[in-house]
C-alpha cells in the first residue's frame, strides 16, 4: 500500500466561549515554547491514531484545560501553509460555558490560560484568530435559532441579564424596552415572586423558564429577531 498520499497529522481545535462579567470571552493558552514571542492558542492537540474525532476533541480540551463540556463541530481548516514544517490538516469545535463553572488546569508545557474578550484578542499561533472569528459567526447564527444562551444563566434571573448575555454574542446594544417587550412575548419566560438581592440600585423582577414551552421551542426552532 502507498502510503504517500496519507495526511499526517490530523489535529482538534476546540474553541470554548464563556460569558462573564457582561463580557463574550474565549479560552486560550500559552506554550512555554511561546512564552517569549507571546504567542496564545486554542487549546488543541493531535489525534491519536484509533481515536474518534469527538472524543478526541473531548480529551484534548479537559487534558490541556480541566473543561469537560459537550461542543459542536465546526468544520475543518486545512490550508497549505497554515502550520509550519509540515501539513496539519484541524477539525475546529465549539462550545458556550458558564466560566465559573470550571476550575481551570495546565498540562505539562503550556505555562498560562486565560479567558479572554474575544473582541480584545492577543497575537494567536497559526490560524487560530480565524478559527475563533468562524466559531463566533456560527455561534451569532446558532444563537438566533436556538435558545442555547438561556442555559448561561442562574435559574431565575433579571431581564437586563439576558439583554447583557445576548448583546455580548451579537455585539450590539438593544433597546430595554423593546427588548423586554418581544422577549415577553415569546411566551419561553414566567416572571417569578422573587427579586434581585444585594445590589446597588433598585432591584427588579426575576423571571425564570416555562420549561414546557421552552422544549417546543427547541423542537421547532427557535428565531430570536430583536
Amino acid at each position: 500500500m502507498n502510503n504517500t498520499n496519507i495526511i499526517d497529522p490530523l489535529s482538534v481545535d476546540p474553541v470554548v466561549f464563556g460569558f462573564e462579567d457582561d463580557q463574550l470571552k474565549v479560552l486560550l493558552l500559552k506554550r512555554e515554547e511561546h512564552k517569549n514571542q507571546d504567542l496564545w492558542a486554542i487549546p488543541g492537540g493531535f489525534i491519536k491514531y484509533d481515536e474518534d474525532i469527538d472524543k478526541a476533541a473531548e480529551r484534548i480540551l479537559e487534558e490541556r484545560t480541566g473543561v469537560n463540556v459537550f461542543m459542536k463541530q465546526l468544520g475543518a481548516f486545512g490550508a497549505v501553509d497554515r502550520f509550519p514544517e509540515r501539513r496539519v490538516i484541524t477539525i475546529a469545535y465549539y462550545a458556550l460555558v458558564k466560566p465559573g463553572n470550571y476550575q481551570l488546569t495546565l498540562e505539562k508545557g503550556d505555562c498560562d490560560i486565560q479567558w479572554v474578550n474575544v473582541y480584545d484578542l492577543p497575537d494567536l499561533l497559526f490560524d487560530h484568530k480565524k478559527i475563533i472569528e468562524h466559531a463566533l459567526r456560527s455561534l451569532r447564527i446558532r444563537i438566533r435559532i436556538e435558545p442555547i444562551g438561556f442555559n448561561l444563566l442562574p435559574t431565575a434571573f433579571p431581564l437586563l441579564a439576558l439583554q447583557r448575555l445576548y448583546e455580548a454574542i451579537l455585539n450590539t446594544t438593544f433597546d430595554k424596552s423593546n427588548f423586554r417587550r418581544k422577549i415577553l412575548k415569546m411566551g419561553i419566560l414566567e416572571e417569578s415572586n422573587k427579586k434581585q438581592e444585594g445590589v446597588a440600585h433598585r432591584s427588579a423582577r426575576l423571571f425564570h423558564f416555562n420549561k414546557e414551552k421552552y422544549g417546543e421551542m427547541i423542537k421547532k426552532g427557535f428565531n430570536f429577531e430583536m
